[in-house]
């Protein structure tokens, strides 16, 4: 992006992991003076994108879910990496999944594997939480009680698979943050910009989709891509986990219906 941008174009990275922050900087040393990387939520893209001045971003990126570092740290948010029941992204606020899991109930808790998990045993997993939850204290201790109370039912699939993405997506409440950004698409792209949004499973992309549509429907945006993009076969052969990755895309119209406002060319900004 940076090499398309130089020299007068102007990137705004935002994460709320101050860490993979950190990791961008340093990736990024050679384009110093071309980019601003802010610690934040894409929930908070309007007031972000203020940054850039009036108008708004010409594009934006919105890179859902969870990274290959995260999913490797121990951080909780893997079963397949021994830490404490975090899950956080960003470890300096909010509930933990482990406070999560000691406050809820078992019909929250079945609540949340059901819409965040589409777990098929989320009445079972959630029952056996509450009754064991003083002894959940890592991400072992969790995997093993799931695979004791639920029956492996894929064989590439643990049967805590989902739990562990259920109780990630409530800790962080990410599909409350996608539906924020979203919705105040208008206030931070600019008229002709484009947004596009990679996504990772279902209940992700029927937000994107949804969204997206009422815009087009108010006459703020056109959607670009009627079904999502998915990843070639090399690319999947060369990033495994890309497989279930469905990017959508959407541009704001120069002239929204009944404004008779069009917008003027600029340099651009991401």
């Amino acid at each position: 992006m940076l090499e398309r941008l130089a020299p007068d174009g102007r990137l705004l990275g935002i994460d709320c992991d101050a860490e993979a922050l950190r990791l961008a900087e340093e990736r990024l040393r050679d384009f110093r003076g071309l980019f601003e990387l802010v610690h934040g939520s894409f929930r908070d893209l309007a007031e972000h994108a203020a940054r850039l001045g009036a108008g708004g971003a010409d594009g934006v990126l919105l890179d859902l879910g969870v990274s290959s570092y995260q999913l490797e740290s121990p951080r909780g948010f893997s079963f397949a990496v021994e830490g404490p029941l975090d899950m956080r992204m960003d470890p300096s606020r909010g509930r933990t999944a482990r406070q999560l899991i000691e406050r809820a109930s078992a019909v929250e808790l079945e609540r949340i594997l059901r819409e965040y998990g589409e777990e098929r045993y989320a009445r079972r997993i959630a029952r056996a939480i509450v009754e064991r939850k003083r002894e959940l204290r890592t991400t072992r201790d969790l995997a093993s009680l799931v695979e004791r109370v639920v029956p492996r039912r894929e064989q590439r699939l643990h049967p805590a698979t989902r739990t562990f993405q259920a109780l990630r997506i409530a800790a962080n409440d990410e599909l409350g943050a996608l539906q924020e950004a979203l919705t105040t698409l208008p206030e931070w792209l600019a008229p002709g910009g484009r947004v596009g949004v990679i996504s990772f499973h279902s209940l992700e992309d029927r937000i994107v989709k949804r969204t997206f549509r009422e815009h087009a429907a108010a006459g703020v945006v056109e959607v670009v891509t009627r079904k999502p993009v998915r990843p070639s076969a090399a690319e999947v052969a060369a990033n495994y986990r890309s497989r279930s990755g469905r990017l959508r895309v959407a541009q704001r119209l120069r002239e929204e219906k009944g404004s008779g406002t069009f917008c003027r060319p600029r340099p651009s900004r991401c």
